[in-house]
């Protein structure tokens, strides 16, 4: 396992890929919207995927660009399961794509892998939120972030 996923055991990620299955995006394919049901994630293995946020009588604000090795999606594991970004890729993308289903029955039947892989996914929300507060006061504060 690469990326974040490297926390997890070999035992662990060999029981996470078997429910994996490789898929590829073009360039300049929407991913998911905002908003809408979230089923399904996606750790990337080439390319570039941007995550946008909706912005009412604007262009979405690009949150942050994603590649090798990085999880997409993290609101399947957290009712209501809708995505709190978009997403869209910036160049053709290969992934290995997970349905959230099989993965929270594996992570029942798993706790310690459960417990493992939310811990990934929370250090993925943790700074998914600093790079969308950063962008957004780039975008919006009176002086940027200062960053």
């Amino acid at each position: 396992m690469t990326g974040r996923f490297g926390a997890l055991t070999a035992e662990q990620g060999r029981k996470l890929m078997a429910l994996g299955r490789e898929v590829s995006f073009p360039a300049g394919s929407r991913i998911f919207e905002e908003g809408r049901q979230a089923d399904r994630f996606w750790i990337i293995r080439s390319g570039a995927i941007q995550l946008d946020l909706h912005v009412p009588g604007r262009r979405p604000a690009v949150i942050e660009t994603l590649g090798q090795g990085d999880l997409l999606g993290w609101a399947w594991l957290f009712p209501p399961r809708r995505w709190h970004l978009g997403a869209a890729a910036l160049s053709p993308v290969r992934a290995w794509e997970f349905e959230a289903e099989a993965v929270r029955e594996l992570c029942h039947e798993d706790p310690v892998l459960g417990r493992d892989l939310v811990l990934v996914c929370a250090e993925v929300i943790g700074h998914r939120l600093q790079c969308a507060r950063t962008r957004l006061m780039d975008l919006y504060g009176p002086c940027g972030s200062g960053a």
